[in-house]
C-alpha cells in the first residue's frame, strides 16, 4: 500500500465547520482511497494515517466489529483499586463530566490495556455507547477495534481526536471521540487514557484541547501528592542521615531522593523493580546497602566498586511496545529498568551503532534536525545517570567491554509504535 499523503488542510476545525453528513462523506472517501492503496486528494491527519497503516499491517478487518469478552466485575474492581488513576478520578470528574453531559458526550477512563474502568456522562449517550460496545470492562485497544480515541493514544503516547470515518472500523463511523494518555510523573509510566466520546453530531474541535488540559491537571495532582510523600519521607530520614558517615541518601519507592548526605544532590535513582534489603549494585552508585524506611529506602554507598560488580551484559528489550526495558547483568547480579519513550529511542539507535553517534547524529536520528543537540545532550545526561559505566561519550556509545543484546518485536512494524523518530521508522521497514 502507498503511504497516504499528509495534508494539513484536513484539520479538525474544517471538519467541525461541515455538516455531519458532509464530513462523513469526505472522511469516508479518504479512508476508502487509503484502503484501496490509492492516493486521496486530501490525506488523513498524521496520527490517523499512521494508525491506519498499523491496522492494515496487522490485518484488522475494516468492516467487521470485533469485541473481546468483558472483564468480570471483580476484575474491574481490582484494576480500579490498583490503578494510579483512582487517585485523580475526582479531578477528571470535576473537569470533564459536567461538560460532557451538557455536550451530549460521555467520559471514559481506561487502563494501559485499553480496558474501560470508569464511564460517566449523559445517560442517553451511555445507552448509545452500549450499542458500540463502549461499556465497562470492554477492551478498546487498536488491535481489537482499530483506530479509536482510547487505543490510538495508548500507542502514539499523544492526544488524538478520531472523528467519524477516521475510525478504521466502519461500524464506529457514527461516533466521535478525543482521548489523551495519562503519565505518572513519579516514574514516567503510562497509566491509562481519558476519552470523551459521543455521537457524530456532537463533534467540536476544542474537545481534544479540553481533554488534554484536564489530563495535565490530573498529572499535576499526582505530582503534588508525590512531593508531599517526599516531605514525609524527608522528616523521617533527615535525623537518621545526620548521624551517618559516608555517602547515603533516602529515596522513595520510585527512586526519588528525599534527603542526602556525604555526596552532591542527585537526581532520581534507578532501582530494580523488586527491591529487597541488603547489598545491591546500582549503576549510578556502585555497590550499596539498602535498608527499608517508611515509604522508601535508605541507600548507603559501600565505597569503591569491586571489579566483579562491573556490568558485562546489557539486554535492551523492545519486544513489548508499551513497556521497553533494559536489563544490566554483572558479577553482582542483574538489574532492570523500564525506559521512557525517548530513552528507548536513544538506546535503540546506540545499539544499532556500536561505534557511537555524535550529538548531531543522534539529533538527526531522532528529530531529523542535526541542530537539536542541546535536547540530545540533556536526555543523554539523564540516561547516563541511570546507566553509569555502561554508556560512554565522545561519541555517545555503549562501552566497548559490554555485550549488548537487542530484543525486537516479532513484527517490525511494532517497533516503538509511539515513536516518530526517523531511525525508528526505518527500523520498522527493515
Amino acid at each position: 500500500m502507498k503511504r497516504p499523503v499528509q495534508n494539513s488542510s484536513l484539520d479538525l476545525a474544517r471538519l467541525a465547520a461541515m455538516d455531519s453528513a458532509e464530513a462523513m462523506r469526505l472522511l469516508k472517501g479518504v479512508r476508502d482511497a487509503a484502503l484501496a492503496g490509492r492516493r486521496p486528494e486530501v490525506g488523513p491527519r498524521t496520527d490517523i494515517g499512521e494508525s491506519w497503516q498499523r491496522m492494515l499491517q496487522r490485518g484488522v478487518d475494516p468492516d467487521r466489529d470485533r469485541r473481546a469478552g468483558l472483564l468480570p466485575l471483580e476484575e474491574i474492581e481490582r484494576r480500579r483499586l490498583s490503578s494510579p488513576l483512582l487517585e485523580v478520578l475526582p479531578v477528571l470528574r470535576d473537569g470533564l463530566v459536567s461538560i460532557a453531559e451538557a455536550a451530549q458526550h460521555i467520559m471514559v477512563v481506561a487502563d494501559t490495556e485499553g480496558r474501560l474502568l470508569w464511564r460517566e456522562g449523559s445517560s442517553a449517550v451511555l445507552r448509545k455507547g452500549d450499542s458500540h460496545g463502549f461499556v465497562l470492562g470492554a477492551g478498546w485497544n487498536e488491535e481489537l477495534v482499530g483506530t479509536n480515541g482510547v487505543g490510538t493514544p495508548l500507542v502514539s503516547r499523544r492526544p488524538v481526536q478520531v472523528h467519524s470515518a477516521e475510525h478504521f472500523v466502519s461500524t464506529h463511523h457514527a461516533w466521535t471521540c478525543a482521548g489523551a494518555p495519562v503519565t505518572d510523573p513519579r516514574d514516567g509510566r503510562l497509566i491509562g487514557v481519558v476519552d470523551i466520546s459521543g455521537p457524530l453530531s456532537t463533534m467540536h474541535p476544542a474537545t481534544l484541547a479540553l481533554v488534554t488540559s484536564v489530563t495535565r491537571l490530573a498529572e499535576a495532582e499526582l505530582r503534588g501528592r508525590h512531593l508531599e510523600s517526599l516531605d514525609r519521607l524527608r522528616s523521617v530520614a533527615a535525623p537518621l542521615l545526620g548521624r551517618l558517615g559516608g555517602r547515603a541518601l533516602a529515596v522513595d519507592v520510585n527512586g526519588w531522593p528525599a534527603a542526602v548526605t556525604g555526596m552532591p544532590p542527585t537526581g532520581r535513582l534507578s532501582l530494580p523493580k523488586a527491591v529487597r534489603a541488603g547489598r545491591l549494585w546500582l549503576p549510578s552508585l556502585g555497590m550499596c546497602t539498602l535498608e527499608p524506611l517508611p515509604g522508601g529506602w535508605l541507600v548507603r554507598g559501600d565505597g569503591a566498586q569491586p571489579d566483579e560488580a562491573v556490568p558485562g551484559r546489557v539486554v535492551l528489550d523492545l519486544s513489548r511496545s508499551r513497556r521497553p526495558s533494559v536489563t544490566v547483568t554483572g558479577g553482582s547480579g542483574s538489574w532492570s529498568h523500564e525506559l521512557s519513550p525517548r530513552h528507548a529511542e536513544l538506546l535503540y539507535v546506540l545499539a544499532r551503532h556500536r561505534d557511537g553517534r555524535t550529538a548531531a547524529q543522534l539529533a538527526q536520528d531522532l528529530f531529523e534536525d542535526p541542530t537539536r543537540t542541546v535536547t540530545v545532550r540533556a536526555e543523554m545526561s539523564r540516561l547516563r545517570r541511570h546507566l553509569a559505566q555502561i554508556l560512554a561519550h565522545r561519541p555517545y556509545r555503549f562501552a566497548e567491554e559490554v555485550e549488548v543484546e537487542l530484543v525486537l518485536p516479532e513484527r517490525p512494524e511494532d517497533l516503538l509504535p509511539h515513536s516518530t523518530a526517523p531511525a525508528v521508522r526505518r527500523g520498522r521497514t527493515a
